[in-house]
């Protein structure tokens, strides 16, 4: 009996020496490069991030670059790859690096075939518009996205629309640098009692009021570096008088967006840079009863540092020639010049366009300034300003804001997420 209790012995000695020479030479390699690859896509951490990840998690992921290998940290990251993916499997492969003792790690994420998911893109209650939300299901079959919607948003546009969306995507039309996406909807209007009272007749630069709307829009993306997209499509939209004639307009136009994002980070900050331009150009040549070019410039600069983060927002728009009312652009709702009313400021919104906000968050506390002006090509422009505090957590945030230089405070209570 004593002899088989020193084999037992002698035997767990052996394994924990094994386990700890393991770990010996495994903390003898330096992480050189993490990377992670996923249903056709690979994402390098060491250069810019492409969006895929969530940034905590790719702050954690990068945090392994520079340290000693632990397959205990690696098996951590796996887990939450697979819950943040709701992927069937992760696993983490260890190889020679471009240097002695220095190591890549590559995380293989296996996703199930296809897959389902029902979210809520954007849920708002604003006390002076109302309440504005959507819900969309969408199926994942390999590289197929199909996405179905409800919606009835008074906080984007001019009108209230209702309707349904759908979206087809393909991630991977022949290459992983080219996508490819349909659109279609189909919305009917409530216009404002305001809209209404001085509702217009057709313009020279825009149209009347309208009763419902529709489009179809194909559209092709090229990947044309990791940070930048090219996409370049068409849209055919036609609407429905609210007269009593109920005759239906075009506006059919060639749509073309460039998109750019970037960001950087170390050990202590982490900065996000997105821009875009966007142009519409309506036509006859397909079919349009409008002829216009629309253009819009979008910038956003966040800088994060532990708990604290200041955001900068920037948008600027023009139209030129005469466009729908559904094309023109509106400032005072949930997003730009908060604790403005729309109505007030232009119940038809405006041709031309300049907005910017600069944000504060330090843990939940946020706070803001909003600057803009919206005006038509026969106005002078009117530059107002707003400032409002709030709570948020994610995409979700309870604020107030309140117009300044009016003389008096109308505050606008805003509770809600928007994606």
């Amino acid at each position: 009996m004593k002899f088989a209790w020193l084999l037992c012995l002698s035997g767990a000695l052996a394994f924990a020496g094994n386990q700890d020479s393991e770990i010996n030479v495994n903390s003898r390699y330096t992480v050189e490069n993490v990377a992670v690859s996923a249903n056709g896509w690979t994402a390098d951490l060491s250069s810019a991030p492409d969006g895929k990840i969530s940034s905590g998690l790719r702050k954690e992921l990068i945090s392994l670059i520079g340290q000693k290998l632990n397959l205990v940290q690696l098996d951590a990251a796996a887990k939450r790859l697979r819950k943040e993916f709701h992927a069937r499997t992760v696993e983490h492969h260890v190889m020679r690096g471009a240097n002695p003792q220095y190591v890549r790690v590559l995380f293989e994420v296996k996703l199930p075939p296809s897959r389902f998911e029902a979210s809520i893109p954007k849920v708002l209650y604003n006390s002076v518009l109302g309440w504005s939300g959507a819900v969309q299901g969408t199926a994942t079959v390999k590289q197929h996205v199909f996405t179905f919607g409800l919606v009835s948003d008074n906080d984007d546009l001019a009108e209230r629309y209702t309707g349904v969306t759908a979206r087809y995507e393909n991630k991977k039309l022949g290459s992983d640098r080219v996508q490819f996406g349909l659109d279609f909807a189909a919305f009917h209007d409530q216009w404002d009692g305001v809209a209404q009272e001085r509702a217009p007749a057709p313009l020279s630069d825009t149209s009347g009021l309208y009763r419902s709307r529709e489009y179809v829009q194909p559209e092709v993306t090229f990947v044309l570096a990791r940070p930048l997209t090219v996409s370049v499509g068409a849209s055919f939209q036609s609407f429905q008088d609210e007269g009593p004639a109920g005759a239906f307009q075009a506006a059919n136009a060639i749509v073309s967006t460039v998109r750019y994002h970037r960001a950087l980070e170390d050990s202590e900050n982490q900065a996000d840079f997105d821009a875009a331009y966007s142009l519409r150009a309506a036509t006859g040549a397909l079919g349009s009863d409008f002829g216009y070019t629309r253009h819009e410039w979008v910038l956003r600069y966040k800088l994060s540092r532990g708990k604290s983060a200041v955001v900068e927002d920037f948008a600027g728009g023009l139209i030129a020639g005469r466009a729908p009312l559904f094309e023109r652009f509106v400032l005072g709702n949930s997003t730009t010049l908060r604790g403005w009313n729309k109505y007030d400021l232009d119940p038809f919104g405006g041709s031309r366009m300049i907005s910017n906000s600069v944000e504060y968050h330090y843990g939940l506390f946020e706070a803001f300034y909003d600057t803009g002006s919206i005006w038509d090509r026969a106005d002078a422009a009117v530059l107002r300003h707003s400032a409002g505090i709030g709570l948020r957590q994610g995409a979700f945030s309870v604020a107030v804001a309140f117009p300044l230089g009016v003389g008096h405070i109308d505050p606008i209570f805003m509770v809600g997420m928007n994606y």
